[in-house]
């Protein structure tokens, strides 16, 4: 049965990924949430509804960090509509890389997967995504560790910040001489979204992180509407790399050993499904989908 992809921003529907994803105009769009303040309980019902009546199931992804009455929204839809046909994810994931994923799930929603291992897909390819921001300033950020001496360097002019909130936090001054963050062992696209008045650069982004982390192509989006927020300033340039390969994304969710939910009775991987939220008795759970336990990649 068809699965939709959902988001909570339009910035979050990325366009196709080049050169690895599926033809010209055969990925599936994603379907907008919108928040409270832009749409009616009403209305929002009545589309949500109409879009299950239509596609079957429907998967929701969002930031963790997303403002409580979007969450509430989203929670009091699914609990209206008495839907077990919903799934809602909050990640932690800094914006943009939530966008990336989603368009990771649209691809591999014309697949032949369930909805529920679809759905739970969403937290084993997470792993392999990395996301941070180049920044002007760590004054105001609190998603990743922030020592003394660059709190006070964010006050002197020209300072420039390398972050890498996920899946590993580090914080690096860019030109600063600093040991750069570990690459992915694995062949990753990148995707990057400039702040207000062009951001605050992006060499090192696209100059040192893309020479070291075997980038195969940059594409650059509409920085989401949550990211100043999220980062705690609006100059910013945001990115996540991740596997851009349709083949490869298909063998790591088809390699992890699938389960049936004793409570809805869905397909799932990992140790929880991603409708109901029931876990996987311990007895029988796969192992969790952590970076320890996470399938092999195939160098690219």
């Amino acid at each position: 049965m068809p699965t939709a992809i959902a988001v909570t921003s339009r910035e979050l529907v990325l366009p196709p990924t080049f050169g690895h994803a599926l033809p010209d105009g055969q990925t599936p769009s994603g379907v907008v949430l919108p928040h409270p303040d832009a749409q009616s309980l009403e209305t929002a019902l009545a589309e949500t509804a109409a879009l299950l009546d239509q596609q079957g199931y429907l998967v929701v992804l969002y930031p963790a960090a997303s403002p409580a009455p979007l969450v509430r929204r989203l929670h009091t839809v699914r609990s209206l509509l008495e839907s077990d046909r919903i799934a809602l994810l909050a990640l932690d994931l800094p914006p943009l890389a939530v966008g990336v994923l989603a368009r990771q799930l649209r691809q591999l929603s014309v697949a032949d997967f369930s909805p529920g291992v679809l759905g739970c897909a969403a937290r084993l390819l997470a792993h392999y995504i990395h996301a941070g921001a180049q920044l002007g300033s760590v004054a105001r950020l609190d998603r990743v560790p922030v020592g003394l001496g660059s709190h006070v360097r964010s006050w002197v002019p020209g300072s420039r910040f390398g972050v890498i909130a996920h899946p590993t936090p580090r914080l690096v001054t860019v030109g600063g001489g600093a040991d750069e963050p570990p690459a992915p062992g694995y062949a990753t696209q990148l995707t990057l979204a400039r702040g207000q008045h062009g951001g605050h650069g992006a060499d090192w982004i696209t100059g040192t992180l893309a020479s070291g982390w075997r980038v195969t192509g940059v594409q650059e989006v509409e920085l989401p509407g949550e990211s100043p927020r999220w980062w705690g300033t609006g100059r910013l340039t945001e990115f996540a790399a991740a596997i851009p390969d349709l083949s490869v994304l298909y063998q790591l969710v088809a390699s992890v050993r699938r389960e049936e939910c004793h409570w809805c009775g869905l397909e799932l991987i990992g140790d929880r499904c991603a409708f109901c939220s029931c876990p996987v008795p311990r007895s029988e759970a796969a192992p969790a989908l952590a970076p320890a336990a996470r399938p092999a990649l195939t160098s690219h």
